[in-house]
């Protein structure tokens, strides 16, 4: 299922990993207001009256500039000027440097419930930060069922049937030295137009479950480097019973690919049965990922060397005659 969030001025405030350093000044009773674009927008012409570039339902950031400005006008003016932007339904408004709001602001805030939130970053900083905040919350997001490992630095997400043993795989390449980003539900949202990032869900973070042994703290158990929040997926797994009778890759000629969020990522199909060490095979899919992407496909270069033999190996030049 996928996702698109809004992210409400409560959350906004209360989430310190923005490092936006927000207070609330006035109109405390709409912070349940959302914001559902990640564009931030700044008043401009709209504190003289013109409302053509204000939109709906966005943060407005008023900066130095503005406080100055509306500090030179007369109270007639500077109504009309905080009027038009609160007849725009900001999402809530924020002035940057700890600057002091004009009176009239604080009380149309408060009068239609608009929270006017004040912050000690400059507006360029600040813009930066949330804009950024913003985009990673806001992105269309879902959810799996799998396990995402960080392998030799890249993102490998585990798919299979319940009971397939991604759980135990994982945690094998745990005690060698890799790190678990999410086990059982993996949250997955997209960056940009060809990135996707995993983490894990809730207070199952860094958990893993292993049938017969229960739950177990892999960041307690192994260490902080044995786990990490978030990672890019680059490579997906999908671990199968072994089945003779099914035809599985055994050339590697011909790429798959997983789409999730629209984004085609890598697939792998391996199938699983007793004897197959398959963390060992998931590290050296790893490696073959890595050389991949620095442009060297194993497989194809292989079957060019093959296919230079042949060709080296058959006859240039034979008398007609003789083979006849």
């Amino acid at each position: 299922m996928r996702n698109r969030v809004s992210v409400t001025i409560d959350q906004l405030i209360g989430d310190d990993r923005a490092g936006l350093g927000l207070s609330i000044v006035a109109g405390r009773s709409g912070l349940a207001r959302t914001i559902s674009v990640p564009r931030i927008q700044k008043p401009g012409l709209a504190l003289t009256g013109y409302t053509e570039q204000l939109h709906r339902d966005r943060l407005l950031v008023i900066g130095g500039t503005e406080i100055e400005y509306l500090s030179n006008v007369t109270t007639a003016q500077m109504r009309v000027g905080v009027d038009t932007v609160i007849a725009s339904a900001p999402a809530c408004i924020v002035v940057t440097r700890n600057l002091p709001a004009p009176d009239v602001l604080l009380q149309a805030c408060e009068a239609n419930d608009v929270p006017l939130l004040a912050t000690e970053l400059a507006s360029s900083e600040f813009i930066a930060r949330v804009t950024s905040y913003l985009q990673t919350q806001m992105a269309p997001s879902t959810s799996v069922h799998g396990v995402l490992m960080d392998v030799l630095g890249i993102g490998i997400l585990l798919l299979g049937k319940s009971g397939i043993g991604k759980s135990e795989i994982a945690l094998d390449l745990v005690t060698r030295g890799h790190r678990l980003v999410a086990d059982d539900i993996v949250n997955i949202r997209q960056r940009s137009s060809n990135l996707v990032y995993g983490s894990g869900s809730g207070i199952i973070r860094h958990h893993m479950e292993i049938r017969g042994l229960g739950i177990i703290n892999i960041k307690d158990l192994f260490g902080i480097s044995s786990v990490r929040e978030a990672k890019k997926i680059e490579l997906v797994i999908e671990l199968a019973e072994w089945d003779e009778n099914e035809e599985y890759d055994r050339l590697g000629l011909d790429d798959q690919f997983y789409n999730v969020l629209g984004v085609n990522i890598p697939m792998l199909r391996l199938p699983v049965r007793p004897g197959r060490t398959m963390a060992t095979i998931i590290e050296v899919a790893a490696r073959n990922q890595l050389l991949k992407l620095q442009g060297h496909h194993s497989a194809r270069d292989f079957q060019k060397q093959l296919n230079r033999a042949i060709a080296e190996a058959r006859p240039n030049s034979y008398d007609i005659d003789l083979i006849e």
